[in-house]
């Protein structure tokens, strides 16, 4: 990692870049306090003027510090702030380490840049304030996540909010949506997160966004972990302690902050749900290293200052909330790591059930008028009568599923992309010297669908049924041993176990073991099959069943082979087997 004065320096630079970077540097600091005084307008800055007001305070306040962390898609590079770090980059994130620190993602949806000038807003005021750390956390703020979606601006492409004049786009560079990118990591942004997140292990972690759906009075909602998902100790900490203590906190600036209104039907009277953050999501990324994760989402209909301001709000109040709650916060952090080393099961497939709260809920009343569209029914919220009424609210989960965790994983040498990405997540391993035979256990797929179309760059597998095999395999020198017994061991489960919900097999990383290689000349292999019915009674037995049973298969010639084929020792028995295998031996 690199302060950012030195970052262009580097060999091989990019010159488009460099000419990129050249644009930062016209701002003069008048133009940047200019357009500091419109950041509480319905303006949000450009991706050059962001990042040179950026360089302005690194330039200007020794406790300041901004590093260039690495690429985007686009080309340019992801920076991280850091406020109340050290002067040199070595010492900052020791520090960041050490102490407990607040990560904020702001732009991850670049349409939806709420965060950028809430952290410009808040960082201001906290310098003209005199700096008054007075023992809150360390601040780290990624200015924004999206450079693509950032630099390609525009007025038009998010057609339901009010406001800013300008923003930036949901795609990336690539058209990925980043918030569903945090396992698979098709992006170059999707890295160097990971960089950023695993050098400064943030205590608690925020990405802020802005909301899309029903019309109510709420400016401010959040997403929180679930809860079912958390350990019992950052799970406490987080609805008994945080939460109720920013909802009052917020209340005093007169913000009601308010769960996202995350719909069961059509409308909220139906009852609202709480959110599943898998960890294809940035909090749910996040929460899978115990980090106590938010995304706040403020409501697209209401103005840009005002949401701005309450986003602002948001993180001030939790910042404060950090700073006092340090030991707390760190003492339920390590019971939380220790909880989940103690699990010898890994729950998974986590289902909304019908289990319902209420809550008190200030909307608006729905109307059904003729479209003068279509001149069908159409859903209208009218603001000119609102209410308070309580409605439903869907807030439990139950894992469907569980799988015994066993003491290490073996993943084949080969499979370099999904080794890149467990590097890059901090997860130890050690590399097979030498040909070993283990007793292993391992997935056998029966069957899978995938969607029809493709969802972010992939074909993604939403059902299979699989059986396990457990036997003697011989791995070769270059496969890779990785425990269980070690802090990152969720995000080892979560990827590795084929039926979890963002699993590597579910992004497709092993399609390949899915495709049957060697087949059959029938003609040939007709006199083969006759012997092999011959030498074995029992498969003769239940393929002469199958023709009585099935019409079909008794008129098809190929059927039948297929059949004998595929129970002889002649079929491939790698087809639909995993190169990844579980061991407690």
């Amino acid at each position: 990692m690199k302060k950012i004065k030195d970052y262009f320096l580097c060999e091989g630079f990019p010159i488009f870049v460099i000419m990129i970077r050249s644009l930062f540097l016209i701002f003069s600091l008048a133009s940047c306090q200019q357009l500091l005084s419109q950041w509480s307008l319905n303006t949000t800055p450009t991706y050059p003027e962001l990042i040179e007001y950026y360089q302005k305070i690194d330039r200007e306040h020794k406790e300041i510090e901004l590093y260039a962390m690495g690429e985007s898609d686009y080309g340019l590079p992801i920076y991280v702030c850091i406020i109340n770090g050290a002067e040199d980059s070595l010492k900052t994130f020791q520090k960041a380490r050490r102490e407990t620190t607040i990560l904020i993602n702001n732009a991850i949806h670049a349409g939806e840049p709420d965060g950028i000038n809430a952290s410009l807003i808040w960082i201001d005021n906290w310098i003209k304030e005199g700096k008054k750390m007075n023992g809150l956390p360390v601040i780290a703020i990624i200015p924004a996540y999206n450079v693509g979606g950032m630099m390609n601006r525009n007025s038009f492409s998010r057609a339901n909010q009010n406001g800013p004049e300008e923003y930036g786009f949901r795609g990336n560079a690539q058209n990925l949506d980043l918030n569903r990118d945090f396992i698979k990591m098709d992006s170059e942004n999707a890295k160097t997160f990971a960089k950023i997140f695993h050098s400064l292990d943030p205590d608690v972690f925020v990405d802020t966004h802005v909301s899309n759906g029903a019309d109510y009075q709420y400016t401010l909602t959040y997403i929180s972990s679930t809860k079912e998902r958390m350990a019992p100790a950052l799970n406490k900490l987080t609805y008994q302690e945080l939460l109720p203590t920013i909802t009052k906190q917020l209340k005093k600036k007169n913000w009601d902050l308010f769960p996202y209104v995350e719909l069961k039907k059509e409308t909220p009277k139906d009852g609202i749900h709480a959110f599943n953050d898998l960890p294809r999501y940035a909090m749910g990324y996040a929460a899978l290293f115990d980090a106590i994760s938010f995304t706040v989402e403020t409501h697209m209909l209401k103005s840009f200052p005002n949401r701005v301001a309450a986003t602002k709000d948001f993180l001030e109040v939790l910042i404060q909330w950090t700073g006092k709650n340090k030991l707390l916060i760190e003492k339920s952090r390590t019971e939380s790591h220790e909880y989940w080393q103690q699990q010898n099961k890994y729950a998974y497939n986590y289902q909304l059930t019908e289990k319902k709260d209420s809550l008190l809920f200030k909307g608006f009343e729905e109307e059904f008028p003729l479209s003068e569209v279509t001149g069908l029914q159409r859903l209208k919220y009218n603001t000119n009568r609102p209410y308070q009424r309580f409605i439903p609210f869907f807030n439990e989960y139950v894992a469907k599923d569980s799988i015994s965790i066993p003491d290490f994983f073996i993943l084949g040498g080969q499979c370099k992309s999904v080794i890149d990405r467990l590097t890059l997540n901090n997860i130890w391993y050690t590399v097979i010297a030498k040909d070993t035979l283990l007793k292993v256990e391992n997935d056998q797929l029966s069957s899978f669908e995938s969607y029809k179309q493709p969802y972010e760059g992939h074909f993604y597998h939403n059902e299979l049924t699989s059986s396990n095999d457990i036997s003697f395999k011989e791995f070769k020198a270059g496969d890779i041993i990785i425990p269980t017994n070690q802090k990152n061991q969720r995000f080892i489960l979560s990827t590795l176990i084929p039926q979890t919900e963002d699993s590597y097999f579910r992004w497709n990383f092993f399609d390949s073991y899915l495709q049957q290689k060697e087949h059959f000349s029938s003609y040939v292999f007709e006199e083969k099959a006759a012997e092999i019915l011959r030498n074995e009674p029992k498969l003769k037995e239940k393929f002469e069943a199958m023709k009585i049973q099935n019409p079909n298969f008794k008129s098809s010639a190929r059927e039948q082979l297929e059949f004998i084929y595929r129970n002889s020792v002649y079929f491939e028995k790698s087809f639909h087997q995993l190169p990844v295998f579980r061991s407690s031996e």
